[in-house]
């Protein structure tokens, strides 16, 4: 499922983050389900390639012993993205985000230095503190992590993120959780427009229209949660939003025709003879 981008000249249509290539671009996240096994048949129905772990959930990074989802998952198919969520500070943030690296160390991969970044301070809308984030992200790009910032969709501040060294940015489409779908349309089509790198809608996502839009306008990937783990069947949900992103994929791809304001025949107007 994950392999090394070893032909830089492949001209087909990848998704790749610093030297890796995933099949899949739906990101799944694990909080929220009703019980271990929802999840685990949640991610089989995605056919996720990347799935992130709150490395807070997880008592003890040092012991692997069937005790919550992530001794389950098989991780010679899977790539773990650890995140920083619930991390108030930068310092904090970085404090866990060496944890997560030693979780990857655990489950064997080795080669593992992937972190979703999270700098949250505002408990009422979870909305990720930019200044925070910034000095976090530039610090761990320094000690050779693969950094995907959780940010607010400010064009300016995912410039700063990709000219520091970060490997994809997150923008969110609307608050953690709240289902409001691409709230902030707009300046996302101007980090996507103007990034070199990945762009993951992280955030907001609450039905498959929302997660192929963000595909339609040139998102890299979509990571989501809420809007599998607490619809009434986990697992259909989860698959339906596999299809709705590789569809917005190749809408992209395929190149979408332009809005005209009056009606524009489908058949030639020439050649027609009269009818007697």
């Amino acid at each position: 499922m994950i392999k090394e981008n070893s032909n830089k000249n492949d001209k087909e249509d990848k998704f790749k983050i610093a030297n890796k290539i995933f099949e899949s671009r739906l990101m799944l996240g694990t909080g929220k389900y009703k019980n271990i096994q929802e999840a685990i048949e949640s991610i089989e129905a995605s056919k996720s390639s990347i799935i992130t772990v709150a490395i807070r959930r997880i008592q003890n990074v040092k012991t692997i012993g069937k005790n919550n989802l992530i001794d389950y998952l098989n991780w010679d198919k899977l790539w773990l993205l650890p995140n920083t969520a619930g991390c108030e500070t930068a310092e904090e943030a970085i404090r866990i985000a060496s944890l997560g690296f030693e979780l990857n160390q655990r489950i064997g991969q080795s080669d593992n230095k992937f972190i979703k970044l999270e700098v949250i301070s505002d408990s009422n809308y979870l909305l990720p503190d930019p200044i925070g984030t910034l000095k976090a992200a530039e610090y761990l790009v320094n000690n050779n992590f693969i950094v995907l910032p959780y940010m607010y969709p400010d064009p300016i501040l995912a410039k700063q993120l990709e000219d520091i060294g970060c490997h994809a940015i997150m923008p969110l489409g609307s608050p953690i959780g709240s289902g409001q779908g691409l709230q902030n349309l707009y300046n996302i089509k101007i980090i996507i427009e103007n990034a070199k790198i990945p762009v993951i809608i992280d955030a907001g996502i609450g039905k498959t229209s929302e997660a192929n839009q963000a595909m339609e306008i040139g998102a890299a990937a979509v990571l989501l949660n809420t809007a599998v783990a607490k619809s009434k069947s986990p697992k259909i949900m989860a698959e339906a939003m596999k299809l709705s992103i590789e569809c917005g994929r190749k809408c992209y791809l395929a190149g979408i025709m332009q809005k005209e304001l009056k009606a524009q025949a489908s058949s030639p107007n020439t050649g027609i003879s009269k009818l007697i």
